[in-house]
């Protein structure tokens, strides 16, 4: 799990912007970020959603307007938010956050590209799982 790095700022601020739909977080670097729900929820770092391995992601849709309904602490390096949605086994690490925040521009365009290539559109309802059951979810 990414997640334990020493090197990564520790965050000094977390607000849950429920009307824009963002996670306002400030690090001890000075640097801030604004994090859309959607963009958490496209690349929540739990197996449901990153697979098992590379390869195996599961290409997130119809999140546009997803909300966080809560929002736990994870020891002292985490978060665990709960999505409006259902989702709730992600966990954030801080440096995860960091990464999100920092490379935002970067993975709304690899996400738009993956949904090109799968010829689906942003806001189409995710498929059924199909029975899927890893048990890791």
């Amino acid at each position: 799990m990414a997640g334990l790095d020493k090197n990564t700022p520790s965050p000094q601020s977390i607000t849950l912007h429920q009307q824009s739909r963002v996670l306002e977080i400030g690090f001890s670097d000075g640097r801030e970020f604004k994090i859309p729900f959607e963009l958490m929820r496209v690349y929540s770092p739990s197996a449901e959603v990153q697979g098992h391995g590379k390869g195996q992601e599961v290409l997130q849709t119809g999140k546009r307007e997803v909300g966080v309904v809560a929002l736990e602490p994870v020891g002292n390096y985490a978060v665990q938010p709960t999505f409006s949605d259902g989702h709730s086994s992600g966990i954030f690490s801080w440096d995860y956050l960091y990464f999100l925040g920092s490379k935002q521009a970067d993975l709304w365009a690899e996400y738009l590209e993956r949904l090109q290539a799968a010829g689906v559109e942003r806001d189409a309802p995710m498929p059924d799982k199909g029975g899927h059951d890893c048990g890791s979810h």
